[in-house]
């Protein structure tokens, strides 16, 4: 499968996102254990709101161009435990840059609300064509 132009970070609402963005954001609790960014491309991005996001009305999305990170991705299962192949069957985009996420990467942020679930907001971004593999 082809490289995605996008890879996208979910994060709460709740968990706030500073303006402007600064170099580095702070770190999700499990993004520190495992010490990757856990990321999504736009085909897995629904699945992960769906089982990580489920009782969030909002989150911000993250986008970040993948030329710009792709030295640092390893392609991987969910866990990081087991490497795979672009775009395969349960095999996530993860950061492995030190923890730093910041304005260098994020190409744009969208705050989505979940109305009624979380496909109809993807459907919404589809649309306006923002939502991109």
């Amino acid at each position: 499968m082809s490289t995605p132009t996008y890879i996208y970070k979910i994060v709460p609402v709740s968990s706030g996102l500073p303006d402007p963005i600064p170099e580095s954001l702070p770190v999700s609790e499990l993004d520190k254990k495992d010490n990757f960014i856990h990321l999504s491309t736009a085909a897995q991005l629904p699945g992960t709101l769906d089982r990580f996001f489920p009782d969030h009305e909002q989150v911000h999305i993250l986008r970040i161009a993948y030329k710009n990170v792709e030295k640092d991705i390893k392609w991987e299962n969910s866990k990081g435990t087991a490497p795979g192949g672009v775009g395969e069957e349960g095999i996530f985009p993860h950061l492995h840059n030190g923890l730093r996420l910041g304005c260098n990467e994020i190409e744009s942020v969208a705050t989505w609300k979940k109305d009624p679930d979380w496909a109809s907001a993807v459907n919404k971004a589809k649309d306006i064509n923002w939502f991109i593999y």
